[in-house]
């Protein structure tokens, strides 16, 4: 006697195609977010050596800017950036700009 299996295949439907795409749109969110974390990482790490008297890095992380969309092939794509606190006085503050994402509108910048 045989012992028989069965296979069910399912068909593509407009519902796997919703799936794949948050999917896809999911991977792109956490790619972009790793890659713009590894961005502001570097950039501090450049500025490693601006320190005060005491000692203390003047180049820090400091939280995350409010959560914005970035429109891409895949649709909008929910990112949010780390904020870096340059804490030297206001006529040697550089100020981080990502080369990934694009730039802020004027009324969207934190200080």
């Amino acid at each position: 006697m045989q012992e028989g299996t069965t296979t069910t295949v399912a068909f593509p439907t407009e519902a796997t195609q919703d799936v794949l795409s948050e999917v896809l749109r999911d991977g792109a969110q956490r790619m972009l977010a790793l890659a713009v974390a590894a961005e502001v990482a570097d950039w501090i790490d450049q500025h490693a050596h601006v320190k005060d008297e005491n000692g203390r890095r003047q180049v820090v992380r400091n939280g995350y800017l409010p959560e914005r969309n970035i429109t891409t092939g895949l649709g909008d794509v929910k990112i949010q950036q780390p904020r870096v606190r340059d804490r030297r006085p206001e006529s040697e503050k550089e100020r981080f700009t990502s080369k990934i994402l694009p730039p802020l509108f004027a009324e969207d910048q934190e200080h």
